[in-house]
Parts: C-alpha cells; sequence; structure tokens
C-alpha cells in the first residue's frame, strides 16, 4: 500500500481524487478527523468506511494510519472530506491493472447474473464475465433460464397480469469462486471484464506441461475417457489429454469407437509415445493385452478346423481373418480340387468359411489355411 501511495501522491495542493496517508486525530460517532499533511485536516464520515469489517473499524484510535481518498478538498468553509472506502476501491483498481500487466490469474466470487453472462467481485471491484467465457456455469442454463422469462413474459400479457420471477438455475452458482484472467480494465469507464475460460486454459496448459516431463513411454497410466472422434478417443491423465487412436484401442479391428470406450469411462493406458515439442501424448489400450500372434500357440494348433472370414482377394490366394489381428493365406491351390482362374470364383470377401490351419508361424505373422482340405474332412459340401 505503501508503494502505490508514493505512486500517487505528491507535493502538489491537495484536490478532489487524490489518495493520501494520514494520522486519525480524533474517532467519533460522526466518523473520524484525520490529518492529511498538506498542512490539512479531513473529515471520513461514516457513511464512507462501510467497506471496514467492524474489527478493523474497532482497531482505528488516535494516532492510527489511514490511506483515504479526497472526495472534496478543503475550502474557507470546511475541511476536506475524506472517503476509506474509496480509497479501497482506488488500490483495488491499481492492483488490477498491474495484474493484468504481468498476466496475473485472479480469484472472483460470482454475485449474479445478466443475460449476457455472470457478475463478479475481484478485489472488491464488480467485474463482468462473458458467457461465452464461462467454464463453470453450463451455457445451457442461461437459455433455460431465457426460455422461462419469455413463457412469464407471454403469460402476462395473456393474461394480465404480472408473473412470479421464474426459477433461476443459474442462482446454485452465486458465490461460487472462481479462476480468472484479466481481458479488461478501464477505470475511466468503471469496466472490468474477465475470463475464466482463459485461466482454466491456461492452468491446463501448465498442467499438461508438467505432466508431459513426467510420463515415460511404457508407463501406464490411470485416465478418463473425455471425448471420442471417428479417429480415437480422447483421455485426460489427470490435466493433460492423450489421444488412443482408434488402431491403438484393440487388437480386433474396431468399427465403433463406442464399442470399447464411452464418455466417462475410467480406464488404464499404455503410454506409447511422448512429444514434449509439441505436447501430444499418444496411448494404447491394446498394448495392455498380449498380441494375438505371441499367444496363438496357446488357442490354435496345425489340423485344426476354424471359423474364419475373408477380408481380400488376391490373383494368388484369399486372406482370412481367424482372430483379432491374426490373418491367414488360403492359396488359390488350396481353395479347390480344380483348376481355378481367381479365387472370386470360390470365395467372396466377408464369407465366413470353415478353413484347415495347415501351418503357423508367429515370428514371420504368418498362417497357412485351407478350404480344400477343411472340405475333404467333410465339414460341409463340396464344389
Amino acid at each position: 500500500m505503501g508503494e502505490f501511495i508514493d505512486s500517487v501522491e505528491s507535493l502538489k495542493p491537495l484536490r478532489r481524487g487524490d489518495v493520501v496517508e494520514g494520522i486519525v486525530m480524533r474517532v467519533d460517532s460522526e466518523g473520524l478527523l484525520v490529518s492529511i499533511g498538506h498542512k490539512a485536516e479531513g473529515i471520513v464520515p461514516q457513511r464512507e468506511m462501510r467497506s471496514l469489517s467492524p474489527e478493523d473499524a474497532e482497531r482505528l484510535e488516535v494516532g492510527s494510519s489511514v490511506v483515504t481518498f479526497v472526495i472534496r478538498d478543503s475550502t474557507d468553509e470546511g475541511s476536506a472530506i475524506l472517503s476509506i472506502d474509496r480509497a479501497i476501491g482506488e488500490k483495488a483498481w491499481h492492483e488490477l491493472e498491474a495484474m493484468m500487466g504481468n498476466g496475473d490469474t485472479v480469484q472472483g466470487t460470482i454475485l449474479g447474473f445478466n443475460r449476457g453472462g455472470a457478475i463478479v467481485d475481484v478485489e472488491t471491484i464488480q467485474g463482468f464475465v462473458p458467457m461465452s467465457q464461462l467454464v463453470s456455469v453450463p451455457h445451457d442454463q442461461f437459455r433455460e433460464y431465457q426460455r422461462r422469462q419469455e413463457e412469464s413474459e407471454a403469460k402476462s400479457e395473456q393474461t394480465g397480469e404480472n408473473q412470479p420471477p421464474p426459477v433461476d438455475p443459474r442462482a446454485e452458482s452465486v458465490g461460487k469462486v472462481l479462476q480468472l484472467k484479466i481481458l479488461e480494465i478501464n477505470r475511466g469507464r468503471n469496466r472490468a471484464i474477465f475470463s475464466e475460460r482463459q485461466a482454466v486454459q491456461e492452468q491446463r496448459e501448465a498442467q499438461k506441461a508438467r505432466l508431459i516431463t513426467e510420463l515415460t513411454e511404457g508407463d501406464v497410466r490411470r485416465g478418463k475417457v473425455t471425448g471420442i472422434s471417428s479417429f480415437g478417443a480422447f483421455v485426460d491423465l489427470g490435466g493433460a489429454d492423450g489421444l488412443i487412436h482408434i488402431s491403438e484401442l484393440s487388437w480386433h479391428p474396431v468399427k465403433s469407437i463406442e464399442e470399447i470406450v464411452k464418455l466417462g469411462d475410467e480406464i488404464d493406458v499404455f503410454v506409447l509415445r511422448v512429444d514434449a515439442q509439441n505436447k501430444k501424448i499418444a496411448l494404447s489400450l491394446r498394448r495392455l493385452q498380449p498380441e494375438p500372434w505371441e499367444t496363438i500357440h496357446e488357442r490354435h494348433v496345425v489340423g485344426d478346423i476354424v471359423d474364419a472370414t475373408i477380408t481380400k482377394l488376391m490373383n494368388f490366394g484369399a486372406f482370412a481373418r481367424v482372430e483379432g489381428s491374426v490373418e491367414g493365406l488360403v492359396h488359390i491351390s488350396e481353395l479347390s480340387t480344380r483348376m481355378i482362374g481367381h479365387p472370386r470364383e470360390i470365395v467372396r470377401e466377408g464369407e465366413t468359411l470353415k478353413l484347415k490351419i495347415l501351418k503357423i508361424e508367429p515370428e514371420r505373422r504368418r498362417l497357412g489355411l485351407s478350404l480344400k482340405q477343411a472340405l475333404e474332412e467333410g465339414e460341409f459340401g463340396g464344389f
């Protein structure tokens, strides 16, 4: 406060709008008599010290130092009129301007709402947070209140009677404390505009930067699914979102991401990559499970007859999926006992058939399959 006084007080004659520090000379029911230098005294009426708490007011006594705002300078007709309330307000404006210059985050308490946003108290200054800059108060509550207002007004016009004010769904947020960034300070217009969205974004960026330094590829972390898109799912790891690409959701083909995860699910994820420069985190769900090729001998042996789906036709044969990412080749010579020119003469893509396993080579990710040998074993009729 001393620095603030030094910045606004000078040796020029006392004038309206000055902020000065003085010494209490008298305390009575009318207020305070204060010596404010400049060879002058001023009076602080009771109405100009209402912002003081009862405890602070009781501590004011003769000899106390007090900061005041000059409402009216002294004249031949009387002493200067001073205000403690206005001095506190001027200090708050000065501090907010300094905070804005430093890019600081401030705390604000919601006092109420109007059509466009929230009215907040920040450092005793009444400011405004536009609806577009609010995060804690859902925007649909504004729309719902507007709808109720319009219904109430329409009913008043129909009946000719004033309707009671509609219930405001935003009322539960009054008193909530928000973290805010300062968008605009204009003391001359008594205008202070704030943004909760920017403060939240800045906080998340800081959390993300910290988390990225802590993450190591190969870590397993607990997170919450916060977003789903056509290419994958976003997972909040505690301040930073990572992406599970659709190809990393499962070893099995995924048609719809919602088959695997849903919004709000809490899941364990495997950290695939951490890009500190671009602040990106790649995650995997399937890496928490063994790759099907690694354990294929636990489920299949040469000679098994399995169900498989034809996935692709080539001149030399047909590929068929046995399970998950495990696909094998039915060579054209293993499709039929008769000579054929192309696999399409026997099978089509998407068709499910009984096939015999001829060979298993997990290290090369190869599986040899046969349709004709499955047929020869009498699984179903031939061609």
